[in-house]
């Protein structure tokens, strides 16, 4: 079976998340991915506790099916490397800070004049150009420049943090992935490559399109607790359970309210799902009820009515849900020197192309020297690198 990337070539230059996780994407559904870094360091993300064998179970999370090499960039001789595989390549994905790739003969300005074909991505957190390019920055900051932030948490309390990465998953992995394959098609017209630049911080204001709208017609500056998504209504909120853990409610829709109240047995409060005078007795009375019952109850009944509502869940609990599990989003793979270890499954399901796990998270360099041969180099050549700290 033909993977929708077989034949595709990248080059990692990227360390940390929103890069090596763009580029096991593309290397599921097929593309050649080979993982460039620093001799004796390589990818700080390597050494990221908790360790399992001396191996960071968060590197293992986002580099499978890729190969590794190590490749001293500062050094003319790696520079010279890299470029002999800049030529066979066709997409470079890289996440210094604008200006620094400039150093290692790695920009594209440089590049494309070896590989006029080549795609280059370079992934930062605000971009190349702009008052803050070389700001340094997490997703923290992203979140907060692009108001995300402050629209997290209860009213009348401090921003609340998320847990999850969404300026440097949704804003800088995504968008990525969705630029490069963009660039693909793009090339497959022109013949040419092009310069793709992502930018987490306007990901993540890419995230707003509910929020902008409003506020773009009212104006009205939105606050914590003050919109529907924030708690502003009853039926789109937490609510606390018996047992003390919490389940979720999202009825938006008219009829999905209507169905909740009808089993609850409170029909009149049908008519109020959005009156705004009404929202604290609304809430009071939908949390009395809630508070019958225990979470695992709810969700059973939740089965049976006719509505938007599900548990909150611990991330052990999420990982052995049923339908996590039948969709196969946690799997297991076999790693040479690990044994068997659990990753993520594959998000996107192709029905006649589907993504596969071929190669295991690589050892750091595991195949510089298959690839360095590939490139003509001889093994003389290989011991002269490694004597003289290039690999």
């Amino acid at each position: 079976m033909t993977s929708p990337l077989n034949g595709c070539k990248v080059l990692d230059l990227t360390q940390w998340l929103p890069g090596p996780y763009c580029s096991m994407f593309l290397a599921d559904f097929g593309a050649e991915v080979i993982k460039v870094e620093q001799p004796g360091s390589g990818d700080r993300l390597r050494w990221e506790p908790p360790l399992v064998k001396d191996t960071s179970g968060k590197f293992l999370t986002v580099n499978r099916n890729k190969l590794s090499i190590t490749l001293n960039l500062r050094a003319k001789k790696g520079q010279e490397a890299f470029h002999r595989l800049v030529k066979e390549s066709d997409i470079v994905l890289e996440g210094f800070r604008p200006g620094v790739a400039i150093r290692y003969k790695a920009d594209y300005e440089t590049l494309k004049k070896i590989n006029p074909r080549l795609i280059y991505c370079s992934v930062s957190g605000y971009g190349q150009d702009g008052p803050y390019a070389q700001f340094p920055g997490h997703d923290i900051n992203y979140l907060g420049y692009a108001g995300v932030l402050g629209m997290v948490g209860q009213q009348g309390k401090s921003p609340a943090l998320s847990g999850v990465q969404v300026a440097d998953i949704g804003g800088g992995t995504l968008m990525a992935t969705i630029g490069i394959l963009l660039a693909l098609l793009a090339r497959q017209q022109t013949n040419k490559g092009q310069f793709v630049d992502i930018s987490m911080l306007d990901g993540a204001v890419a995230w707003l399109p509910v929020l902008a709208g409003t506020y773009f017609v009212d104006n009205i500056i939105p606050e914590r607790g003050k919109t529907w998504l924030t708690g502003k209504y009853a039926y789109y909120e937490v609510y606390e359970t018996s047992d003390g853990q919490y389940i979720t409610l999202g009825a938006v829709e008219p009829h999905f309210w209507a169905n909740l109240c009808r089993f609850l047995e409170k029909e009149e409060l049908i008519p109020l799902q959005s009156v705004d005078e009404k929202q604290d007795e609304v809430r009071n009375i939908i949390q009395a009820e809630f508070k019958k019952k225990s979470r695992d109850e709810w969700v059973k009944i939740f089965k049976e009515i006719d509505t938007c509502a599900g548990p909150v869940y611990s991330l052990p609990e999420a990982f052995n849900d049923p339908q996590v599990l039948y969709r196969k989003m946690i799997i297991e793979t076999e790693h040479p020197r690990l044994g068997t270890i659990k990753q993520l499954g594959f998000p996107i399901k192709l029905s006649e192309t589907p993504a596969e796990v071929k190669l295991p998270p690589p050892e750091l360099g595991e195949h510089t020297e298959s690839v360095l041969l590939r490139l003509g180099y001889t093994k003389e050549d290989i011991d002269n690198f490694k004597n003289d700290g290039i690999i």
